[in-house]
């Protein structure tokens, strides 16, 4: 169970990420961005589609854990995870296409993009569950698992720098058409970097359970796991945290550099993103010998919010610049890469705590628990997002230059004069406008970070020497054939 990877699993697997990360990343990031600047909807229009997305992501968090259960109980001859990761990839990428390709107008939209939206939260979950269930049935040893969660991060980092960072610098202007042959290019990256995983992972043989799992079980698995309860909270407050300065930061640019600039800033803020989020994948492994998980999870708190606190007080307490904003986004999102490497083990643990308590392992469904806190968080992220830009005003003007966008889609106008126009109506935005966004953006993930820490510490028992115990008295427990080894 603990023995060396090999080096084509390894690397496939964690390759793979590159084309699922992008994908979730254009329509976790963009969807809403690409609907407030390129459709005409009333203030009601657009707050039942933040409800849609809202529904959505709850019944996809609740989704995610029956994913789950499928993947323990049918099982396939290519294996218990590969099928539902090349399936997933191409079923999501066709929805992909068709969110950002499909434009009737009014309610019409409203109606066709609830229907898209729920089926790319199913497909999508076929993918993302048996992707990340994978992960820990690779190996039981803690060194092989950070190494893989590691550089798995890091290409993860590759495919979400690569939309995130990129996509803003040239969609102003021309947005109807860029956002669809965007959709069309990362979708089909989804399906060929998911290729090279369902072809080039070897998985392990694992012992299955003697009884069908199901839901009534299920609930049962999560109810029993205390460590599992607890670091789902932490993970769903967490996310809640991390997911905001994201949701917000094209909004945040449009306003503060204008249409025409603020594309530029988002991939400078995004390269900050992307530089900050690797290096933090590079530094864990020597941050981890050095200090304990509850350490590294202290210390990125407290930096994140400092970060933060300056982050609110620039162009109010002292002036706008560029590269003040980019080193306190680098430095906020080093802390955020830091600590959700230290949550990811932290809940894979508890799969090895399971086990040992129960004599029962479920990577699928213990694993799900993650993309369950991801979507939640999402889906409480969308609500804020929403109720900011229109108590701000900032959807208002954001439709005045929707109005702009559409009629270059119609080839009515051109580029050159939609980026002046749209300057005009951004830069007419107020000071107390700018501060209320602000305070939105600021805020809430700093309130979530703390909260997260004083659960971890207060709750979570499985430390590094608790886990090496564990995983001992297992392999122990296999060597007298009280279980079967996997």
């Amino acid at each position: 169970m603990g023995e060396k990877l090999d080096s084509r699993t390894k690397w496939t697997y964690c390759i793979g990420a590159t084309g699922r990360d992008a994908a979730y990343a254009l329509v976790s990031m963009y969807l809403l961005t690409y609907i407030q600047y390129t459709m005409s909807l009333t203030k009601a229009q657009f707050l039942v589609i933040s409800a849609i997305m809202i529904v959505c992501l709850i019944w996809d968090a609740i989704n995610d854990p029956l994913m789950g259960i499928i993947i323990e109980n049918m099982h396939f001859k290519w294996g218990k995870f590969r099928p539902w990761i090349l399936v997933g990839c191409i079923l999501d990428a066709i929805v992909i296409i068709l969110l950002f390709s499909v434009r009737p107008e009014g309610w019409g939209f409203v109606a066709v993009f609830g229907v898209l939206y729920l089926l790319w939260g199913m497909t999508y979950t076929m993918n993302d569950i048996a992707y990340w269930g994978m992960l820990p049935s690779l190996s039981s040893d803690p060194k092989e698992r950070n190494t893989l969660v590691t550089l798995m991060s890091v290409f993860v980092c590759v495919g979400q720098f690569s939309v995130a960072g990129l996509l803003p610098t040239f969609v102003a202007g021309n947005a109807v058409n860029a956002y669809r042959g965007a959709a069309i290019i990362i979708a089909s990256a989804f399906i060929a970097f998911q290729v090279l995983t369902f072809l080039g992972v070897k998985e392990r043989p694992r012992q299955d359970n003697v009884d069908k799992l199901s839901l009534k079980q299920m609930f049962k698995v999560f109810g029993r796991n205390d460590q599992l309860v607890v670091i789902a909270i932490v993970s769903l407050l967490f996310n809640i945290a991390n997911g905001l300065l994201i949701a917000f930061g094209v909004n945040l640019f449009y306003v503060e550099y204008g249409y025409s600039e603020g594309g530029d800033m988002v991939f400078l803020f995004t390269v900050m993103y992307g530089l900050g989020t690797l290096l933090s994948q590079v530094a864990y492994p020597f941050a981890a010998k050095k200090l304990s998980r509850d350490k590294i999870l202290m210390w990125t708190v407290i930096v994140a919010c400092v970060g933060y606190v300056l982050l609110a007080m620039i162009g109010f307490v002292f002036p706008m610049s560029k590269a003040v904003i980019c080193l306190i986004g680098f430095v906020i999102f080093f802390c955020q890469g830091l600590a959700n490497l230290v949550i990811v083990v932290m809940l894979n643990n508890t799969i090895e705590y399971d086990e040992l308590k129960f004599h029962e392992r479920h990577d699928s469904v213990i694993s799900a628990a993650r993309s369950f806190t991801v979507k939640l968080a999402g889906a409480i992220n969308q609500g804020i997002v929403a109720l900011v830009l229109i108590v701000s005003g900032i959807y208002a003007a954001s439709q005045d230059v929707s109005a702009l966008e559409i009629a270059m889609g119609r080839g009515e106008s051109t580029k050159e004069e939609v980026l002046s126009q749209a300057d005009a109506i951004l830069g007419a935005v107020t000071t107390k406008e700018k501060l209320i966004f602000r305070l939105g953006i600021v805020l809430i993930p700093m309130v979530a970070l703390c909260i997260s820490y004083f659960v971890t510490h207060a709750k979570y028992k499985i430390s590094e020497q608790e886990y090496d115990s564990i995983v001992q008295q297992i392999k122990d427990r296999e060597e007298k054939g009280e279980i079967k080894a996997e």
